[in-house]
Parts: structure tokens; sequence; C-alpha cells
């Protein structure tokens, strides 16, 4: 089944006078949506028994949650002391997506910082590698999938490519497919269902299909510049893509079940309702 919901609370929620995220399961599955995702992007400060309070209510309401990992995770720093400290950051993020009921873990791989971006690849190789070795002395963990996430600027490390590579260092490991990302870093290269289907069949080939049937999706337009990604935008734009549409006939043809997530600028819900409503009508007209 496709699941579709929100990165965070959007303004919608907060206007309707709602202002903490245990409130958010019960107003989630009354706009008619599955899912959640919860971000630790500036760190990792949710307490224990807020988690499990949350996690409670996403049970209750039937609403899968997920976790963003903090954004300075960086697994080509060029100190083992900062790169261990981003496998700690993984760890812990792990430890309180646990508490909250969920699977996935989306995680952003690594910047090039000064150096090539071979080097950086190599060394953020090196340090998932790593990573997957923590998480085989886990096994308490052993559900848990590590979401790497394809980037959006040319100065990241992760395009779809890369992503794929990285996924086959682990079982635990699969793909976050940020369309808007790739999109912006392929300078709107994402316009027909063909563009999709050609990233989706390449990672069932490399990867199996087991784990592109059960891959994360990040989903919004996002205007970009001659570096790549600039800022998020809203489904109504018409200047910068992707579009949804061709996305959800790719997911239809190939019979997959991502999990799928709106990024949409302040109106998250909102518009990851539309793309629901997209997918659905697209899968009535089969």
């Amino acid at each position: 089944m496709v699941k579709f919901g929100p990165a965070g609370n959007c303004e919608s929620f907060y206007a309707s006078g709602h202002k903490q995220t245990i409130e958010a399961a019960k107003w989630l599955k009354e706009l008619g949506l599955d899912l959640f995702e919860y971000s630790f992007g500036k760190g990792i400060t949710l307490s224990d028994s807020t988690a499990i309070a949350i996690g409670e209510e996403m049970k209750k309401y039937g609403i899968e949650i997920s976790v963003h990992a903090p954004y300075f995770i960086n697994f080509a720093t060029p100190t083992e002391e900062q790169a261990e400290k981003s496998i700690m950051y993984v760890i812990n993020s792990i430890y309180k997506l646990r508490l909250l009921g969920g699977t996935k873990l989306v995680v952003h791989p690594a910047s090039c910082g000064k150096m090539s971006r071979e080097e950086a690849i190599k060394l953020t190789t090196d340090r998932l590698k790593q990573l997957a070795t923590v998480l085989h002395e886990h096994p308490e963990y052993s559900d848990i999938r590590v979401c790497l996430e394809t980037m959006g600027k040319q100065a990241q490390i992760g395009t779809y490519r890369e992503i794929i590579e990285f996924c086959k260092l682990s079982d635990q490991f699969i793909p976050t497919f940020d369309f808007g990302h790739i999109n912006a870093l392929g300078q709107g290269c994402l316009k027909t269902k063909q563009d999709y289907m050609d990233i989706f069949n390449l990672a069932i080939k490399e990867l199996g299909f087991d784990k592109i049937n059960s891959c994360h999706i990040h989903f919004s337009k996002i205007e970009y510049g001659a570096k790549g990604e600039i800022k998020h935008l809203t489904l109504v734009d018409n200047v910068f893509g992707p579009e949804f549409q061709p996305l959800a006939e790719a997911i239809i043809e190939l019979g997959i079940n991502p999990t799928i997530i709106c990024e949409s600028r302040g109106i998250m819900a909102v518009d990851a309702l539309k793309m629901k409503n997209i997918y659905l009508e697209c899968l009535n007209r089969i």
C-alpha cells in the first residue's frame, strides 16, 4: 500500500488551533493521510517520554512514522572523530525512532567540503561500512531501515546513482528518492513517466525489487540554479518541477509500495493530500 504524509507540521495544523506534534496523528487521520515524518534536523532534543506518547498516538490512529536524522551528519568528514559522531547521531536517532514506533530513518550522506568528489565518495563508503557493522552489533534494530537520501546540490554527496551504490553496503540501507532534489540537481531532468521509470528500473536492477518496493520518497517542487537546489516550493508552482502525476503513473506501473513524504514549503499536509488524490485518480483509471 502506497502511503502519503507530511514532513512535520504545516501551517494549517497550527492555524486550526493545534500546538503539539502529539495532536498530529488524529488531525492527519481525519485529513485522510497515512504518514508523518518527524525531524531531528537541528538536533535530537525529543524526550523519551514524549517520543513514546507521540508513538502511541500514531499507532492509535494508524499513522506510520518516519524520522529524519540530523542534517549535520557527514560521512565524508576528514576526521575519524567527527565520523564516529555521525555514526552515533544515526544510532541515537534510531533509538528515538524505535520509541516513536517507526522503522525508517532518513539520512543525508555527506558533503564534499574541500576534497574532491572521488575522495568524498570513498570516505562516505568506508564510513557507511562502519555504520553497517555497528548496526549488525545491535540485533534489536534489525528491522530498522536507514534511508539514504538523494541530495540536490552539487557540493553534496548523493546523486541517485551514488545512493544506489551506497545501498549495496547493507541489507538495512534503502534509498530515499527525493525527486525534487534529483530534478534540481539535474536542472529539470524529470519531465515524463519514463524519466522516473529509468531511475526506478536502474535501482531495481542493482538493488532488487524488495528494496525499491519499500523505498522512501520525498517529493516537492524545488527552485534551482546552476549549483542545484535553492528552496522548496509548493505544487501550484508552474515554473520549476517536477510534476507528481508522472511519478504516480510510474509507481503504479511498477507495482511498488513506497512511503511518500511531501516537503512542500509550509503546506506539506495540504500538498500530501493532493498527491494522494492524484495517485488514486491514476489508479482508478486502470
